[in-house]
């Protein structure tokens, strides 16, 4: 099919005007749907390695907007106006669709952006939109010859972990007719099916955000939090590196018998990484003229921390005051921090290869060497 490409920042994803009887036969409908006078639309059964249709599908199951009859309302009116819309499109929103297969694209000449892409040889999953696709279902059963005139706009999400989705589910969902705002990491917490790796993450970034010793104390990006002063990294940034890091040790610390108490303890070390870190960078630490405190910097430093926690992190009683003088070539890189000119300085494609290139200078500095991963795709 033809599609646009779209790039924003690191992300790519694709644009494109599907046929009501292609989307409809190529989504997934995880939730059962009504309308009047018809017979219901079903959802398929979900998987038990699924992870963003089962989470999905629970909130969807539990939440208020997605009991029987709000639903069968919801899908109602949005029939109707399919119905009664005359010079007006019909959908002119877009429907957010989800595989986990990489789809092949080949643009056509002239363009780079524009061209043929592959459709997924299994269903997509749909992140926005399932009751404008399932209003779309009833109105092409009652007019099929109608229905064929219609083009869905379609933006297209593939290759992404289900993290990516499921993220992209709650930020967008986030209406009062819709789960109430809140954030995937905090969702960690409270499902039974999530993985325990997740949840590991998501208890050191609960004890950032919440211990009163914690040098991010409110400056988390949480979504839903009512703290007015100023963030320095979201959530969802802070949760990925700490995953990333779990992930990189969990064949050891999934074997730990109590994971709640080794989340305090990670939270510790990340806890005195940053207080030396603070001593190290002086006034620039915090302060608007300079890169440090954001999240490009902040996601590097972390990485450091991993680095230096798996070579130097016991014994922990004086570990700031050690760590501080391991630290302490950052004060003369303080200037390269600046706020001016500091994508020249740290020139990157990207956010992910400029966080990588951060760590590696400032762990060059501070002579940690890189673990595993990081150190191979440096080198």
């Amino acid at each position: 099919m033809l599609a646009t490409q779209i790039r924003q920042k690191d992300s790519v994803f694709y644009f494109c005007a599907y046929p009501v009887d292609d989307v409809l036969d190529k989504a997934r409908f995880i939730s059962r749907f009504y309308a009047e006078g018809a017979p219901s639309l079903p959802g398929e059964e979900v998987a038990d390695d699924d992870e963003v249709a089962k989470f999905i599908s629970k909130i969807e199951a539990t939440d208020a907007a997605f009991q029987r009859q709000l639903s069968k309302a919801k899908v109602s009116q949005i029939q109707n106006f399919y119905e009664t819309a005359a010079s007006q499109p019909p959908i002119p929103g877009t429907v957010l669709l989800f595989t986990d297969e990489k789809l092949k694209f080949e643009p056509v000449k002239p363009f780079t952006n524009v061209g043929n892409l592959q459709e997924p040889r299994g269903k997509y999953l749909i992140i926005d939109g399932q009751h404008r696709l399932a209003a779309l279902h009833f109105f092409r059963r009652q007019h099929p010859e109608e229905a064929k005139t219609i083009h869905v706009p379609c933006v297209i999400f593939d290759g992404k972990s289900e993290d990516f989705a499921t993220e992209m589910f709650v930020i967008i969902n986030s209406t009062p007719t819709r789960i109430n705002k809140s954030h995937l990491v905090d969702l960690y917490e409270k499902v039974s099916w999530a993985a325990p790796d997740k949840k590991f993450a998501a208890r050191v970034v609960d004890h950032l955000y919440r211990e009163a010793d914690s040098p991010l104390r409110y400056k988390i990006n949480r979504l839903g939090g009512r703290s007015k002063q100023e963030k320095w990294i979201l959530q969802a940034e802070l949760f990925n590196e700490l995953h990333r890091w779990a992930t990189s040790e969990w064949k050891k610390l999934g074997k730990k018998g109590n994971l709640p108490r080794e989340a305090e303890r990670y939270y510790e070390i990340v806890r005195d990484f940053f207080r030396a870190a603070e001593k190290v960078w002086g006034e620039a630490w915090g302060h608007a003229r300079y890169m440090l405190t954001r999240p490009v910097t902040l996601k590097a430093m972390l990485r450091v921390c991993a680095d230096l926690a798996a070579e130097d992190a016991e014994p922990k009683d004086d570990r700031v005051k050690r760590w501080t003088r391991r630290l302490g070539p950052w004060t003369d890189l303080a200037r390269s921090f600046q706020q001016e000119g500091f994508y020249e300085r740290f020139p990157a494609k990207g956010q992910v290869e400029r966080v990588a290139r951060i760590h590696r200078e400032l762990g060059n500095a501070a002579k940690i060497e890189r673990r595993g991963k990081d150190k191979d795709a440096d080198e």
